[in-house]
């Protein structure tokens, strides 16, 4: 990494596309289906949309160029590698011959022909503050800590279990009169009949589609499936979701687990992962559902974060396999509060910086200032001084242009948040070949990782300390103060991130342009 510093001092007196001119006409109409669709890849200048400037990066700067492939690792839930807006883009290991049963790579990993699953055939998993607790009382200020947080969040959940029985039986009453599985509310309005276990059912479900609209039912399986996954698995001091899986956990050298299944159609475990990588990479203008950010990639799939929280030992492993099998960028839209073994990741953190990976991480859905309270994985053991320079956290914002940009849920800081980008209503592509609206700092993420991608494509003679300075400083700032988190706290958006401001492809790339200029004319040392 020599001559970093002179580098980000250019970088800096590059500056001027950063600083585009404040745009004070905020779009008043509501979206129309297209822009919402898409509504991450608009201009602010052009649409009063304070999206990422994707469409004009491709129409004034990309038009005639050709990239080098990139491979970008999606450690996450799993990837639907079928889905056909996805399938031309997954990567596929060519010194492994498919199904043989042999580690023809000798990397470790049997017929790891699209990637690997580190979960095995686990899915389900309890928080970490749940497997501290199950350890027993230490005695310590942080046990109490977690005691305290495990109660609130139980109190939290447990009162709309009575609710979703309630849904979910009415939903089965009416699922075995219609004799369908997927009905609509025109099916549920012409149910007629004088039974009363019906007629309630009927009221039950007309009551809670009348502000879902259509999709109502798939509102209804996420609404039972997070409560009772919360209830069943993730505070559930009980279960072990970890057994099937059969590795020592507390053991980083213990390598031989998990299976080359990135995905599965009898888990319902992938529509998080497929989701993320579509918003990177799915394919552009084929006519299927939205467009990816970023062309010339190849997703990488590594399946390690089950529905609860990740293993330390998971995530460590999963980075050290994206850097060992070509990955340039890997994201990674995970989080949780407790990292027993977080001294794994930074090794693994430090491991990927080596290799020139960057890693783009998504800054957590809590609402909370990060500068004081944790949210791992963190590239900092003190929450002032960054352990790596290839790490970059991501905040959300939603297209609503003013004090209101910023996500409630998001998490924010001023020193360890690095930049936002959109993560509300973002479209695309879920599991059993759909696509989606999904939202939180999870879409974030691989919309820069995205960004991050079509630099290290277009630009590849950029180190990943260089792109992550790129895209922080190349970002288009606000002046203005926003809400921050459930309770609104005010902060000038330039205090909300290190960088104080929106990821901008546009402007990176032009950034990246006389960056990569300048390092190509300067004589070899």
């Amino acid at each position: 990494m020599k001559k970093l510093f002179s580098y980000a001092l250019l970088l800096l007196s590059l500056g001027v596309w950063a600083q585009t001119s404040q745009v004070q006409l905020t779009k008043k109409a509501p979206l129309t289906e297209e822009q919402e669709k898409r509504w991450s890849h608009l201009d602010l200048e052009r649409d009063s949309i304070p999206g990422m400037s994707v469409d004009k990066a491709y129409t004034e700067l990309l038009k005639d160029k050709k990239g080098a492939k990139v491979v970008v690792g999606v450690i996450d839930s799993g990837v639907d590698i079928s889905h056909p807006d996805l399938k031309p883009i997954i990567w596929t290991n060519k010194k492994e011959i498919p199904n043989n049963k042999k580690d023809d790579d000798k990397n470790g990993y049997v017929d790891d022909v699209h990637g690997w699953n580190f979960l095995g055939d686990s899915n389900n998993e309890t928080l970490e503050l749940v497997r501290y607790l199950r350890k027993g009382d230490d005695g310590t200020e942080m046990y109490k800590k977690a005691q305290k947080e495990y109660e609130a969040e139980y109190q939290e959940v447990f009162p709309y279990k009575e609710t979703v029985d309630l849904l979910v039986n009415a939903d089965k009453v009416i699922r075995e009169h219609l004799k369908k599985d997927d009905y609509t509310v025109e099916d549920l309005n012409n149910i007629s009949s004088v039974k009363f276990e019906l007629f309630k059912s009927k009221k039950i479900m007309l009551a809670y589609a009348e502000d879902r609209g259509k999709d109502f039912r798939d509102d209804l399986e996420e609404f039972k499936d997070y409560v009772y996954g919360k209830l069943n698995y993730n505070l559930n001091k009980e279960f072990d979701g970890r057994k099937i899986v059969g590795d020592n956990v507390e053991d980083i050298k213990d390598k031989k687990y998990g299976n080359n299944i990135v995905y599965s159609k009898e888990r319902k475990d992938s529509p998080h992962g497929t989701h993320v990588s579509g918003i990177i990479a799915q394919v552009r203008n084929n006519g299927i559902g939205g467009d990816g950010i970023a062309v010339n990639v190849e997703i990488m799939p590594v399946r390690a974060v089950p529905n609860g929280d990740e293993y330390d030992k998971d995530i460590a492993l999963a980075i050290r396999y994206a850097v060992d099998n070509g990955a340039k960028v890997i994201n990674g839209s995970f989080g949780k509060d407790y990292s027993p073994h977080k001294e794994w990741v930074w090794e693994a953190m430090k491991y990927a910086e080596s290799k020139d990976v960057l890693i783009v991480l998504a800054a957590g859905n809590d609402g909370k200032d990060v500068d004081v309270e944790p949210n791992y994985p963190e590239d900092t053991a003190d929450k002032k001084n960054e352990l790596v320079n290839n790490v970059i956290k991501v905040g959300a914002i939603n297209y609503n242009y003013g004090e209101k940009m910023v996500a409630s849920f998001s998490n924010y800081g001023t020193d360890n948040v690095d930049v936002f980008a959109p993560g509300v209503r973002i479209y695309a592509t879920v599991d059993h070949h759909k696509e989606k609206f999904q939202q939180g700092t999870s879409m974030a993420s691989p919309n820069v990782a995205g960004v991050a991608a079509l630099i290290r494509s277009y630009y590849p003679n950029l180190k990943a300390a260089q792109v992550k300075q790129i895209i922080m400083q190349s970002g288009t700032p606000m002046d203005f103060e926003v809400n921050l988190g459930e309770k609104g706290e005010k902060r000038p958006f330039s205090k909300a991130s290190v960088s104080g401001k929106i990821v901008n492809a546009y402007n990176a790339l032009k950034m990246a342009e006389t960056l990569s200029a300048t390092m190509t004319k300067e004589p070899k040392l």
